[in-house]
């Protein structure tokens, strides 16, 4: 079973806002994308959903949320809204690069996101090798095969739930009644959304 979620592109609009201000105002779109990864990990295992509710995909430089890249780069399958909010709050000053052009809308997010920005950051914001790093854990793993012939391949957020080797962070640690309990909280909230849409 595949978790389908609603994706919100005003969180992840402030997710790759946070993360360029926390690097001096800008940041490479590749590593934002990482640390987002990194803070839905988190807030899945602790929490039972993601902050941004995107769809991910397993691509050759790791786990991919793959809207939040699409407003990052300012892709033509964002139009409306989302491509207005996000132009008010950073632009492109190269490509691959985004940089903040207005403070954070903390309204957007809650306590339990910015607790799990702010993990990723602290985390995972200086490491060198952030792409390799996210290979390690086993939602990118289990699709490493497909890789070879294909883009992408879609990943499912019960597989956060999973542990990486023990020499690698899992984002919160879990005992298994915990990691039953957010399995249980990702598919009610998946079915109450599949009800409203």
């Amino acid at each position: 079973m595949c978790i389908h979620l609603s994706f919100s592109y005003r969180k992840a609009t402030q997710a790759l806002n946070f993360f360029a201000s926390q690097n001096g105002g800008e940041i490479d779109i590749l590593r934002a994308l990482k640390l987002i990864f990194f803070a839905d990990r988190f807030h899945v295992r602790k929490y039972g959903r993601p902050i941004t509710g995107d769809d991910y995909f397993a691509m050759a430089k790791g786990p991919v949320p793959s809207a939040t890249k699409d407003i990052a780069e300012r892709s033509d399958y964002v139009g409306g809204p989302a491509a207005q909010y996000a132009e008010r709050f950073f632009d492109i000053p190269d490509k691959g690069k985004i940089r903040s052009i207005l403070p954070m809308d903390n309204d957007e997010l809650s306590e339990t996101d910015m607790e799990a920005l702010r993990f990723a950051w602290k985390k995972f914001g200086d490491d060198k090798d952030i792409v390799a790093t996210s290979h390690q854990y086993p939602e990118w793993r289990k699709h490493e095969s497909v890789l070879a012939s294909a883009s992408r391949s879609r990943m499912d957020f019960m597989d956060f739930l999973d542990d990486p080797l023990s020499e690698f962070d899992p984002c919160h640690k879990l005992s298994d009644k915990e990691r039953d309990c957010r399995r249980e909280q990702l598919k009610e909230l998946s079915d109450i959304e599949a009800m409203w849409n």
